[in-house]
């Protein structure tokens, strides 16, 4: 007995292991699960707006550093002072800006344009910077409120309001949230909606790695779903320039020239850059694009250093190996270093023998680690600097070129760079193929002490899907919208701009994008045909064929369903194969009019051979019906729902069936038995033919031929009308018509619809019906 208790024992206690093993598994597998990079979006100085911009701003080696900005407030004349021991001075005059950092469209975020003047640009661009992340990853911004997506914001600088010698009318009120560093994290949570953490972070000049760090983290722990992690300096006064003239820390010109020997200081720039992140699984099952993955991050800091703003080289050594231990890679795993890099002659020198003593060991001398800063392209953008550098590596990966360094005359000769294989990039090269994914590092290094190096990977290829073939391109409506008629306007430009540098651009997927990814704001323009021209002629605000524009207004949505003489040979058909919400509901009808019918409604549809044709009114009906049905099963998937319905002949019907006054078995029966007592009680009484004009006209073109022979049977719209009557009359009508280039087509052949055969239908229906119509 006591054997029997034991082996029981083991068993439950080997079982409980198993368990324990396979949890501790999922949980370590979980926290180092890489972490994709859905979308980036950015702000820089040299005009750039995008990820795009900023790539070919470092690809074609620009430099954008230039003079002081005029609309802030500076007395730019004698701010500039060439003595660096003159008070109040600076001895640099440029630097890199954003000079357009104080225009903003507070409408679309709901904010007012008093607020928005009390607001720190920081929050204006975090705002606007994260719209742009969630709808470059396929995300319409608006549908996330609820979600568990996160913000985590770096933010340096909270002087915005510092400038003011009395409160500005109006604004009184709005100072304190609006320059509030707490907020501008909390800003964009509440403006979208989210309620997964929101954190601003303000280690200095490391912020926005940080916060990169922060999200990684919080994704794997399961704190949030989705997150936006970035960070971002706008210089609302000159004090920095001030200030470090004072310490002698800013190279003459503006520039930054990292690891040169001409290095003589730093160099001050703006900039605004966000990231979204996802779990990498999570990233694939939603449909998101991976730009690229981060396989691990770290962060550390320098402690009781040789200063308190000096850095410390064994601290940035030891941060490097956290990251890689995270990211279960080595050394020589990795193939570019995306530097701290600002140009000072203390930083540099001891940056470089970090890496030297950590990515330059145990490597080929062939191969040896390729270091660069886009430091020297825009500036030391501070808060926003570690993210520049995560947006250049991810477009170089993705582009297979690291692109050069600027103002490199030769390396520093402050540093061994014979104690390891490492190389400047002095000129763009290939990044090397070496049969695993590119990796790169990024450091970023604050004034704070704190420090943060990431591991980005390139992202998984994934097999490009095989085009289907088809009859030819559909005609693909291009949907635009913005808060304001001038947003519209922009947002047009913006897209006509992208249109012309871009090569192979697939009009569906376009058109696919513009109108699942993005907010319906209430400006809208629709584009048709020509769609390069379309959007051009809505950026400059002109009238041409093949666009509409409009404003939404407020109010109900009412879906109308059309009588006979909407269908067309092949209606459904595509329809049936790519929507698999619609071909459901087809199926639904089909089962619904079997009872009723001796042929097959999907047959029909699909125009197979044998099945009975559209010309007859027992066909027809009925076809028509379960399309429309359909079609309105299509629009509720997507979330458009009526308010009201409408409808004309079998339109009727379908309309009674979508509102639920009749359910599709009962409305199933009524299409089917009404449109065969129509075949009875007309047939051989003639034909009828829609005419697209308007009644009045109808009625003077066809009173030849007397009212005996043919009338106006039906007014489907302004312009839109059914003539019935004998088959010889219509005939001559459809000839005349013809004659003077107007479209009337035959909707119906072997019967029409006169008063008399009219009162006799009536009857026939009314006990044909009267089991159900009384219910209803």
């Amino acid at each position: 007995m006591n054997e029997d208790k034991l082996r029981d024992y083991l068993k439950r206690a080997t079982a409980d292991l198993r368990q324990a093993r396979r949890r501790l598994r999922e949980v370590e597998e979980q926290n180092q699960e890489p972490i994709a990079i859905v979308a980036m979006s950015c702000r820089y100085p040299g005009g750039v707006r995008t990820p795009e911009d900023l790539w070919r701003l470092v690809a074609d080696g620009t430099d954008a550093i230039a003079g002081f900005p005029a609309d802030r407030g500076w007395d730019v004349e004698s701010l500039y002072d060439a003595d660096p021991d003159s008070a109040g001075s600076s001895y640099v005059s440029e630097g890199g800006f954003l000079y357009d950092a104080a225009r903003f469209d507070p409408a679309p975020f709901g904010i007012s344009p008093r607020e928005a003047l009390a607001m720190d640009p920081h929050q204006r661009l975090l705002l606007e910077t994260s719209w742009e992340a969630f709808e470059r990853a396929g995300i319409d911004p608006t549908s996330l409120r609820g979600s568990r997506t996160a913000v985590f914001a770096g933010v340096m600088y909270h002087d915005y309001t510092a400038r003011l010698d009395s409160v500005p009318e109006g604004v009184e009120g709005f100072l304190g949230t609006g320059s509030s560093g707490s907020i501008a994290s909390g800003r964009v949570a509440y403006t979208f909606g989210l309620e997964g953490p929101a954190v601003t972070v303000d280690t200095a000049c490391s912020s926005s790695l940080v916060t990169l760090h922060l999200a990684v983290q919080a994704l794997r722990a399961g704190e949030c779903t989705m997150a936006l992690a970035g960070g971002v300096t706008v210089m609302a006064t000159p004090a920095t320039f001030t200030e470090f003239s004072r310490q002698r820390g800013l190279a003459a010109d503006g520039r930054c020239k990292p690891f040169a020997a001409a290095a003589d200081g730093t160099g001050w720039g703006e900039g605004v850059g966000m990231l979204l992140v996802e779990r990498l699984s999570d990233a694939q099952r939603n449909g998101h694009p991976v730009l690229a993955v981060i396989r691990g991050s770290a962060i550390n800091q320098d402690g009781a250093s040789n200063g308190l703003t000096a850095p410390n080289g064994p601290s940035q050594q030891r941060v490097i190996h956290q990251a890689l231990t995270n990211a279960r890679l080595t050394t020589a795993e990795v193939d570019v270093v995306e530097a701290h890099g600002t140009g000072t002659t203390l930083g540099d020198p001891i940056e470089a023998q970090a890496l030297l003593a950590t990515y330059g060991q145990d490597r080929s001398a062939d191969r040896p680690l390729l270091l660069g800063s886009i430091k020297s392209n825009i500036g030391h953008t501070q808060a926003a600097a570690g993210v520049a550098g995560i947006i250049k590596m991810v477009e170089a990966m993705r582009h297979g070129v690291v692109p050069k360094t600027l103002h490199l005359d030769e390396p520093t000769p402050h540093v061994d760079w014979e104690a390891g294989a490492v190389s400047l990039i002095g000129e763009t090269v290939p990044w090397p193929q070496t049969g695993a994914p590119r990796r790169a590092g990024v450091s970023s290094f604050g004034f704070s002490g704190t420090n943060a190096h990431v591991i980005v990977e390139q992202a998984p290829e994934v097999e490009a899907a095989e085009p289907e073939a088809g009859s030819g391109m559909p005609v693909v409506p291009w949907v635009l919208s913005g808060k304001s008629a001038g947003a519209l306007r922009g947002q047009a430009e913006r897209l006509s701009g992208w249109l012309a540098g871009a090569a192979g651009v697939d009009p569906l997927d376009v058109g696919w994008s513009l109108a699942s990814t993005r907010a319906g704001l209430d400006h809208r323009a629709v584009v048709f045909g020509d769609h390069a021209a379309g959007v051009s002629a809505v950026a400059s605000g002109a009238l041409t064929a093949g666009v509409v524009t409009g404003s939404a207004v407020g109010g109900k949505t009412a879906f109308v369903f059309p009588g006979q003489g909407s269908q067309w040979l092949g209606m459904a058909a595509e329809l049936l194969e790519s929507s698999p919400v619609f071909a459901a509901r087809v199926d639904e009808c089909a089962k619904a009019l079997e009872p009723f019918t001796d042929w097959s409604l999907v047959d029909v549809l699909r125009g197979v051979e044998g099945a009975p044709s559209l010309d007859r009114v027992d066909v027809v009906q009925p076809a028509l019906f379960a399309v429309m049905v359909s079609l309105a099963e299509v629009w509720r998937a997507a979330g458009v729902r009526p308010g009201a319905v409408i409808g004309h002949s079998q339109g009727e019907i379908a309309a009674a069936c979508v509102a639920g006054i009749l359910s599709l078995d009962d409305a199933a029966r009524v299409v089917a038995l009404r449109s065969q007592a129509i075949g009875r009680v007309l047939a051989g009484l003639g034909g009828m033919v829609s005419v697209p004009l308007p009644a009045a006209e109808v009625r003077e073109r066809i009173s030849t031929w007397g009212e005996q022979r043919i009338s106006v049977a039906a007014v489907n719209g302004p312009s839109s009308v059914v003539v019935s009557g004998e088959v010889q009359a219509l005939e001559e009508l459809l000839a005349s018509c013809e004659a003077d280039g107007v479209r009337a087509k035959r909707i119906a052949v072997d019967y029409a619809s006169h008063s008399a055969q009219v009162e006799l239908l009536r009857e026939e229906l009314d006990t044909l019906l009267a089991p159900i119509v009384p219910q209803a």
